[in-house]
């Protein structure tokens, strides 16, 4: 069947994702092989779940990444290790009680030990709601200064004009003084009161 699924990724696919991954990178195995077990199960292609991985969800498992491949190595050297103590075993008699033999238990204990020290899915998540909860913040901080700024740009327009028309009236009064100056006495007389504008004064 021709995977063709088109739809966004959901925190459980982008978890399942992350957790096959880590999970091969313990086991030895490789990323490639981990896309294609996800995208098996999610009806995606491996090249998808690749670019998923390596654009979005790698970025958030970086540590989890160093403790899988700390782990890988540490397995690889149990494997190493335990050849060699299988043949010893096999050539010698009965092991006494004081022989320090490695058994399929203390492999599966060293296993589990380090499972223990996983990443925690449930930790994840809320650190990835408290980023979500601050973004938001942020967010809302940010609407709020360009509501100021706007409020800022309007009161200095209303500023400026405020400030041209009062020009404007000085500028005719100063007109009016110097017609004043030119005609007889006889003529009406004007002054500016203190909010700018001009009164006739009697005679």
């Amino acid at each position: 069947m021709t995977k063709v699924r088109q739809d966004a990724w959901s925190h459980e696919d982008d978890l399942l994702l992350a957790e096959t991954v880590l999970r091969h990178i313990r086991e030895g195995s490789t990323q490639l092989e981990a896309f294609e077990e996800v995208g098996d199960k999610l009806n995606r292609t491996g090249a998808a779940c690749g670019f998923r991985w390596n654009a979005i969800v790698r970025k958030k498992y970086e540590k989890a990444i160093e403790l899988a491949k700390k782990q890988r190595k540490e397995l690889k050297r149990t494997q190493q290790r335990r050849p060699r103590v299988y043949a010893a075993a096999a050539s010698a008699p009965v092991p006494s009680a004081g022989d320090q033999t490695l058994t399929l238990n203390d492999v599966i204990a060293f296993l589990q030990n380090f499972q223990t020290h996983d990443f925690n899915a449930d930790q994840l998540a809320k650190e990835n709601e408290a980023l979500k909860a601050k973004n938001r913040e942020l967010e809302e901080q940010v609407a709020n200064l360009e509501k100021e700024l706007n409020k800022l740009k309007k009161n200095h327009q209303t500023i400026e004009e405020d400030y041209q028309a009062l020009i404007n009236i000085m500028d005719r009064a100063r007109r009016m003084v110097m017609l004043e100056d030119d005609s007889p006495p006889s003529g009406p007389t004007f002054k500016m009161d203190k909010n700018g504008n001009l009164e006739k004064l009697a005679k």
